[in-house]
């Protein structure tokens, strides 16, 4: 017999049960892992032939191009960013306050819509050059012209004007944490205040613009759209463009596992450059105090600070709104808007639904039992996020491609009926490639709602009888709505924008406002889609809203 101590002892070691919860979590990991264990197979089964080929003909030039591509944009939006987010902290002007969520607006411009926007804005028998020419006196675009956007200096110029929020954003909450004793023993050290910046603070939110650079990095290796349309043949484009265009799905596989290695590295050198950072702040820290500056020089941080807001999301957006008015004044709403308005809001509303159950599932599943493999099928279920949506859009096509064979070939057997392709010719791939993409999201957002419900509920709702089911019931996601609904909505609004796996999993004959857009802008007609951009726009400033709030009570 175990004596009164032992039994109290183990009954304080809380058992680690498996319900149907672990196994429910372990087959969203195993659903969201699976395309990239495709990928990895089909690219492994590739000839050795076919990696010369595409060395030779592919390869070298799109690596480089989007080598310079990540390393540009890394450099000029990870400065930008910085420096926004120590104006904003550091300094007390005129109109900080808005600055300091205006900053975030570029978010809610997709970067193929940038491109798309500036192609037209810069054309040089456009109305921004004719007045140039005007002004200086000359007649024809062979006396003047502007240098050409369609470069990769310019893709590079244009992608980090839209990607700089997510180094603001995370810089600027490092910046706001930091405690001002530390300004304070700098400075009776004998800093100067001009040199705070160097001395201090920069070197403290190395972690916070790391995450913030791998952020925006990511983003420019997803983006298709402005890439092709600038002419820059990234790897991204080059898996479209073998598998679209060249009916070569193995040379794109290659390609989209080479383009998964190079995130993997970007990863990783995020982890890398967090090693090691630990920070202790005091009980009782006080935020630094901000410098202020009034006059003319409150004047011009403030404009300096607003250059960035004005070519990122007002000048876009500005010609969408009047390129939308003059298409609506000319031919009204077209009834081709209002079908793929229902697509886009039908797709990206199942998506979410279906991201948002598998991502409650895989954070509530790792609640009731904290241990290494809960927490393991927590993270295989959110790799998705940091894959690109051409490398999605493959490997959720190796996956289902086989299935859909396969139940072609049964009901021909069975029943003398072909079914034909039935997840990909409904759309049920496009929705669980974006559900592998997102799942992070709403993963991430049950996660952090849920670590904020303390453990006695559990208990007391156990004490009530009521089941680990009826407990997130009637507990844990009344007390969760907000945070699972703003990541329901981020969830969305990513689906609206998302154009890489909506390009190639769409079914025959399907448009959503993102395929609408990239067909005009890419046979030259830009104006024909001005409304859905800017409807795509309008959707995107959802979540800034979302992220200006959550600044503020930083």
């Amino acid at each position: 017999m175990t004596s009164l101590a032992e039994t109290l002892t183990l009954e304080a070691v809380p058992r680690r049960r498996w319900t149907g919860w672990h196994v429910a979590a372990g087959l969203t990991s195993m659903l969201a892992l699976l395309p990239v264990l495709s990928l990895g197979a089909e690219a492994a089964r590739g000839s050795t032939g076919l990696w010369s080929h595409l060395a030779g003909t592919v390869l070298l030039s799109a690596l480089a191009d989007t080598l310079v591509l990540l390393t540009g944009v890394g450099l000029i939006a990870g400065c930008l960013g910085v420096a926004l987010a120590w104006l904003v902290t550091a300094h007390d002007f005129p109109g900080r306050r808005l600055l300091e969520w205006a900053l975030l607006l570029p978010l809610a411009v997709p970067t193929y819509i940038v491109a798309y926007a500036y192609l037209d804005i810069l054309h040089p028998i456009g109305a921004l050059q004719g007045a140039i020419r005007w002004f200086l006196g000359y007649s024809s675009p062979r006396d003047f012209r502007l240098p050409d956007i369609r470069s990769l200096i310019g893709c590079i110029f244009l992608l980090s004007l839209v990607l700089y929020p997510y180094v603001y954003l995370t810089t600027r909450a490092m910046f706001l944490t930091q405690s001002a004793n530390l300004c304070d023993a700098a400075r009776t050290l004998g800093v100067p205040r001009r040199h705070l910046f160097r001395r201090v603070a920069l070197p403290l939110a190395r972690p916070a613009i790391a995450v913030g650079v791998s952020l925006a990095l990511m983003e420019a290796l997803n983006d298709i759209g402005a890439s092709e349309f600038l002419g820059v043949r990234t790897l991204t484009v080059s898996i479209y463009t073998t598998w679209i265009t060249r009916n070569d799905l193995a040379g794109a596989t290659q390609i989209a596992l080479l383009l998964l290695l190079i995130v993997v590295a970007l990863v990783s050198f995020e982890r890398w450059a967090r090693r090691r950072q630990g920070y202790a702040t005091a009980a009782r820290s006080r935020p630094m105090e901000p410098l202020r500056s009034r006059g003319l020089r409150g004047t011009g941080l403030f404009l300096l600070g607003a250059v960035p807001v004005c070519l990122g999301f007002v000048v876009p957006a500005g010609y969408l709104v009047l390129e939308a008015f003059k298409r609506w004044q000319f031919a009204g709403l077209s009834p081709r808007l209002v079908s793929e308005a229902l697509n886009t809001v039908l797709y990206a509303g199942g998506a979410t639904v279906l991201t948002l159950v598998a991502g409650v599932v895989a954070a509530f599943a790792l609640r009731l039992s904290a241990g290494r493999l809960p927490a393991l099928l927590y993270r295989l279920s959110t790799i998705g996020y940091a894959m690109p949506g051409t490398v999605v859009a493959i490997g959720v096509l190796l996956v289902v491609a086989p299935l859909d064979r396969f139940i072609d070939g049964t009901s021909r057997q069975w029943f003398g009926v072909s079914t034909g392709l039935w997840f990909i010719g409904s759309g049920a791939a496009l929705i669980y490639a974006y559900a592998v993409r997102f799942l992070a999201i709403t993963a991430g957002s049950a996660d952090a709602g849920l670590a904020r419900v303390p453990r006695s509920l559990d208990d007391a709702a156990r004490t009530l009888g009521y089941t680990a089911g009826g407990a997130l019931r009637a507990v844990h996601l009344p007390l969760t709505r907000a945070s699972l609904s703003a990541g329901a909505l981020l969830v969305f609004v990513d689906c609206v924008k998302e154009l890489p796996a909506t390009l190639l999993l769409r079914p025959l004959n399907f448009e959503t406002f993102a395929t609408h857009l990239y067909g005009e802008a890419a046979r030259g007609t830009y104006e024909e889609a001005s409304i859905a951009a800017l409807a795509i726009v309008a959707v995107g400033i959802l979540p800034v809203i979302v992220l200006s709030r959550v600044g503020r009570n930083a």
